[in-house]
């Protein structure tokens, strides 16, 4: 049974946060998706429904997460792993491709992203095989054996390909060894044996061509701009165009003249600056940062190391995820493919955000359950 008091304990600042960041997400892929519908004869507000249909049953798996023990994904933790897995393989026989890849499975009228939700597998079962005593480091073999668990979905969503996913999966990991007190010389061995593995899949041919193309004009963005340098051109363009206070909601014309690409998934945060200016940019970054500062507060006061690394993990995968997806807007990151939390539109993404917060909110709601 769920005890009502704990309710007392929910973060209600960190709630409230996420929520107003989706409000906003709404906003801003109505405007971005609405030209491009129009032309297409079908209702404006078409991929806003969607949306929301994704964001109530985000609200029913956030419930869901509430209402359980956090405790209790440590007898789960196999078994969701072992969903995630399945997806992944259903994925490579069963998916549907879109823009040169297979990352979707049809459930319904809806399109599940199996890649997305592994996220969320991956930061439980880290979580369970890193808890450790605070006061001893973490051996080697710990480290081995949590690689080789973020090993099997990395390379299936590597094959699919979603690089930008396995790239957050990687880091995801990278992060999470440290927090749970990784040695130095252990962190040191990781980045290295990244950056050989990264090598060796450019001269190998693991990478697809527009991936290496987006991996080159990072590096000279005139190389190509009307080609793989298009989308980051239009991106800056249409962010330095809304200056200080915006052009106004639906009034953008970068957005609404469809100049720039992926505008309501990649790209949505050129869309938000372009109407909204650097005030409304910047409100956007405020709200993230009290979203992961909330975050970061429970993982501090959680009782248990499992809690602490399931809140202080899930704040880490959105802080990267934002650092990437903005970063590739401005310019100042490569392209990658990454959705900007609870903004971009897609539903898997926004039901793997809401569950990251979830299990902060239920960590925080547990601590200190028994005072003598």
């Amino acid at each position: 049974m769920f005890e009502w008091r704990l309710l007392r304990k929910l973060d209600w600042l960190l709630l409230a946060a996420a929520l107003a960041l989706c409000g906003v997400g709404m906003l801003a892929i109505y405007s971005a998706s609405r030209p491009g519908l129009l032309l297409q004869g079908q209702p404006p507000a078409y991929l806003l429904s969607r949306q929301l249909l994704w964001f109530g049953l985000g609200l029913v798996l956030l419930g869901g997460l509430l209402y359980l023990d956090y405790m209790v994904l440590l007898r789960w933790r196999r078994a969701i792993y072992l969903v995630a897995v399945v997806l992944l393989l259903l994925v490579i026989k069963l998916g549907h491709s879109s823009g040169g890849a297979m990352r979707w499975l049809g459930v319904g009228p809806l399109s599940l992203q199996p890649s997305e939700l592994s996220k969320l597998a991956v930061l439980i079962g880290l979580a369970a095989l890193l808890r450790r005593d605070p006061a001893a480091p973490l051996s080697g073999g710990a480290l081995l054996r949590s690689g080789l668990y973020v090993a099997v979905p990395f390379l299936l969503v590597f094959k699919q390909p979603d690089l930008g996913t396995a790239l957050v999966l990687a880091a995801l990991w990278a992060t999470m060894v440290f927090l749970a007190g990784a040695h130095r010389w252990h962190l040191l061995a990781l980045a290295l044996a990244g950056v050989l593995a990264f090598s060796a899949a450019w001269q190998m041919g693991m990478l697809k061509d527009y991936q290496k193309d987006r991996l080159r004009v990072f590096v000279d963005p005139g190389a190509d701009p009307l080609g793989a340098g298009y989308h980051v051109t239009q991106s800056r363009i249409a962010i330095g165009s809304g200056r200080l206070v915006g052009k106004g909601y639906l009034r953008g014309t970068q957005s609404q003249l469809r100049f720039i690409p992926e505008q309501h998934t990649d790209f949505v945060f050129a869309v938000i600056g372009e109407e909204w200016g650097l005030l409304g940019g910047l409100g956007v970054i405020a709200l993230y940062l009290l979203l992961i500062w909330r975050m970061g507060r429970l993982a501090e006061a959680a009782d248990d190391a499992f809690g602490a690394l399931l809140a202080a993990g899930g704040a880490a995968m959105l802080v990267m995820q934002c650092v990437v997806n903005m970063g590739m807007t401005m310019g100042i990151m490569p392209v990658t493919g990454i959705p900007l939390p609870f903004l971009s539109y897609g539903g898997s993404s926004l039901l793997t955000n809401l569950g990251a917060v979830a299990l902060a909110l239920n960590v925080g709601m547990r601590r200190q359950k028994i005072r003598w």
